[in-house]
């Protein structure tokens, strides 16, 4: 009976702390996704009514309103998002890039043919349940293999989506800020409004500072103010629905909507501009994914967002339903006077927190984006110790930052920073429409009839809703647009010039004859240490390699190719993450290595790289020797296969590892460095303490008689070379167009592609490599 109630006792322990930690994400989730969603009522009449549908002030227009404010809401976030969208995670990861990763690796639409067999492989490649070869609609799956210009349309669309979210983060500040603001109007009659605009810049400047704190710290800090503020507005809406019109429930019937347009006819139409910001920041629900669960998410929707929601909508419409005087007012005349100004803080405090959605939002987009080839470098700060995707972008906040102020200031109405909004959110709705569909099609990999239904029913609602978003370009609209292309400019210019230099390098390989002509020495002097020649190809030697054997009058005993790669899957685990492969006969000592990251994994500055990168080869040359078809002699033919090495497990290591924390003790072992280079060593060291902490290992090769000779001995030349020292080697590399090539491809690359790769981080600095071990050589690439 004991061990019955034991056993008991243990099934509600894990089913316990699963609830609790489902409630904290919840939780927390407030603070960071729906900030945005929650503050919508602040702007979301005064801006329906800010146009010539203030000329109908009576009843029936407000009750239009609401009906379609509330049916809008009820489709889009709960239906659309919370129930479909949210489904179609990638392995916990939300945004139009996660949904595009997933057709890159189900239908192969990717532009970057850097792709391998082995990542197939992976444990998170493919969706659970899928079946490669099956699936509907295969005769469009041979329409985008056929026109490979297709995959180009995607990605265009998708950059379009990626763009109008960083132009949300750069919106939803100024507009959330600035409404909230405007209520000192109200009861200081006296204050001017330019004191308003420079309060609001004030409280923006305080806000985009607060990043670097982490996610985690401003969940925990906002979510508070959310919960209160949701609680506060609810309780408002029924209030307001009990005092003034308890009969406000009838607006939801359709017979409101049709007397709404018969009367109201184009103003109406127009009026769904504003109409629509009550679903603004549902798209950040989706791209805040990866920071918390989707059934955290919807748990917070359901049970407060929602209802909360709901009830202030209405309640607002019963107040103007008896008051149609106040129209263009907005949401501070519906506040009863006792209550104004805790509500006004609160308001103030939840304005603030709805730019955080969309910030972090920016934030994953743009790691996304840069992953997957289509962002400049930057830095990734991981603002977490504890939760691991958490992030924060230096550079993007910044200029979030200058351009939010700068949009707060030259506007200074919400009306017009409203416009620009609707265009920005209604453009990222569809793109995640139009990918869904293919997401049902491909990866779901359900009858094409349901996409047609889900982007026919879901499209249509969008597309009218930026028809009429469309017709306020001119006030304010242009905004986005604007925005848009130029993200979209930079996007496609840095991925279009990986893809040409890429291209180049895959053409112009180094044959392999050549280099086993040239024996095992490669007809240059082979010093002792390790040199890591980074490369972006996955197969083959790069043409820059004749540049460093031309240039450098000697090379090292031990080669490795290291390629670190991005593939589109959110994480890449770490016993998966090594390939290794063998480059010519053993005698060359030459080895390929890929590093595998998925474009939610941030690459940090691991002290423990090169150790790992030793013990894989050396894994691989034990797993080579038991392999009984690889102790034949060298075969051409077999050049490029490679094998995982699982890293985090120690058992079956060929080598020995001893620890060697003091510098003094590391710098007494055997090393062929010359003492000026030592001394210039530990000069690097004392300027750049994080170098001095690292872990100091020695290798060494355990008496093993199983183990035959050869791998003995080349294991040992491992070892020695790792003691040696290790170089990284780079290529410095200029993309310039061929002079035969048309005026756009000359400008993308001279002009746009060059002053990006100038202006952005360098790739020694990505991944980290130590300067004193750095070895660059200059070669110019004609695409």
């Amino acid at each position: 009976m004991d061990a019955e109630a034991g056993v008991v006792g243990a099934d509600q322990l894990p089913r316990r702390q699963y609830y609790m930690n489902l409630l904290l994400l919840a939780y927390q989730s407030f603070g960071v996704v729906y900030g945005d969603l929650s503050t919508s009522p602040l702007y979301v009449y005064k801006s329906t009514f800010s146009g010539k549908l203030r000329q109908y002030q009576d009843e029936e227009t407000v009750f239009g309103v609401l009906f379609l404010i509330f049916w809008t809401f009820t489709l889009i976030p709960l239906l659309k998002y919370v129930t479909i969208v949210l489904s179609a995670d990638d392995n916990g990861e939300g945004g139009p890039f996660a949904l595009y990763s997933l057709l890159c690796r189900h239908v192969k639409l990717s532009l970057l043919p850097n792709q391998q067999a082995a990542d197939e492989e992976l444990s998170t490649y493919y969706r659970n349940g899928f079946a490669p070869r099956n699936g509907s609609a295969p005769w469009l799956r041979r329409f985008l293999d056929k026109h490979k210009k297709m995959r180009t349309v995607l990605l265009l669309i998708v950059l379009c989506g990626a763009s109008m979210v960083i132009g949300d983060g750069i919106l939803t500040p100024a507009i959330s800020v600035l409404s909230s603001m405007s209520g000192l109007q109200v009861r200081a009659t006296g204050l001017e409004h330019r004191s308003v605009v420079l309060l609001s810049c004030i409280l923006l400047v305080g806000l985009f500072a607060l990043q670097h704190r982490g996610t985690q710290k401003v969940a925990f800090l906002f979510a508070p103010i959310v919960i209160i503020w949701l609680f506060s507005i609810g309780g408002i809406g029924l209030y307001n629905i009990l005092h003034w019109n308890p009969n406000i429930y009838q607006a939801l019937s359709p017979y409101y909507m049709v007397k709404f347009f018969r009367k109201t006819g184009k103003d109406g139409w127009i009026a769904l501009g504003g109409i629509l910001l009550s679903m603004t920041g549902s798209e950040a629900m989706f791209a805040d994914l990866g920071h918390f669960t989707s059934a955290s998410v919807r748990v917070a929707f359901v049970t407060v967002i929602y209802p909360c929601l709901i009830l202030q909508y209405m309640g607002h419409a019963a107040f103007l339903s008896k008051n149609t005087f106040h129209m263009t007012t907005g949401f501070y005349d519906t506040i009863p006077e006792p209550v104004f100004w805790p509500v006004f803080v609160v308001a103030t405090l939840a304005a603030v927190v709805g730019s955080q959605a969309v910030i972090s939002a920016t934030f994953s987009i743009v790691k996304q984006c840069h992953a997957l080839g289509c962002f400049p470098r930057v830095k990734v700060v991981h603002t977490s110790r504890w939760i691991y995707g958490q992030i924060y972008i230096p550079e993007i906040n910044w200029i979030l930052m200058v351009l939010c102020v700068a949009v707060t200031v030259a506007f200074r109405d919400t009306t017009l920073i409203g416009n620009a909004y609707g265009i920005a959110c209604m453009a990222v709705m569809l793109v995640t429409t139009f990918l869904m569909a293919l997401i049902v099609i491909f990866v779901w990999q359900r009858n094409i009839i349901f996409a047609l239904i889900f982007l026919a029913f879901f499209g249509s609602i969008e597309a009218v809703y930026l028809s009429s978003s469309l017709m306020k370009v001119p006030q304010g609209g242009w905004v986005p647009l604007v925005l848009a292309f130029i993200f979209m400019s930079v996007m496609y210019i840095w991925h279009y010039g990986l893809r040409r230099k890429y291209q180049f390098d895959l053409q112009n390989k180094v044959s392999m004859r050549s280099i086993l002509s040239l024996g095992p020495s490669l007809g240059i002097v082979r010093v002792p240490g390790i040199g890591l020649i980074y490369t972006e190809l996955v197969t083959g030697i790069p043409s820059i390699f004749s540049h460093f054997v031309t240039n450098l009058p000697a090379f090292h005993e031990v080669l490795v190719f290291l390629c670190v790669k991005s593939v589109p899957v959110p994480y890449v685990s770490p016993d998966e993450r090594y390939l290794v492969g063998r480059i010519g006969p053993k005698e060359y000592r030459m080895y390929r290595c890929i590093v595998r990251y998925g474009y939610k994994d941030v690459q940090r500055d691991d002290d423990n790289f090169e150790n790992m990168l030793v013990m894989s080869i050396a894994k691989f040359i034990l797993m080579e020797a038991e392999d009984a078809s690889s102790s034949a002699s060298y075969d051409i033919a077999n050049e490029g296969r490679m094998a995982v090495i699982t890293t985090t497990d120690d058992a079956g290591s060929p080598l020995a590892i001893r620890d060697f924390s003091g510098l003094a003790d590391s710098l007494t072992t055997r090393s062929s460095k010359s003492e000026s280079l030592r001394s210039l060593q530990s000069s690097y060291e004392q300027e750049y303490p994080s170098v001095s902490r690292r872990r100091r290992v020695r290798f060494e090769v355990p008496e093993d008689d199983d183990m035959g000779q050869q791998v003995k001995d080349e294991l040992m030349a491992l070892v020695e070379a790792k003691h040696a020292g290790v170089a990284y080697i780079m290529g410095h590399s200029y993309i310039k167009a061929r002079r035969s090539s048309s005026f756009l491809k000359k400008f993308a690359i001279d002009v746009g592609y060059s002053f990006l790769r100038k202006n952005c981080r360098g790739p020694s600095v990505t991944l980290h490599i130590p300067h004193i071990s750095l070895i660059e050589v200059g070669m110019i690439y004609y695409v």
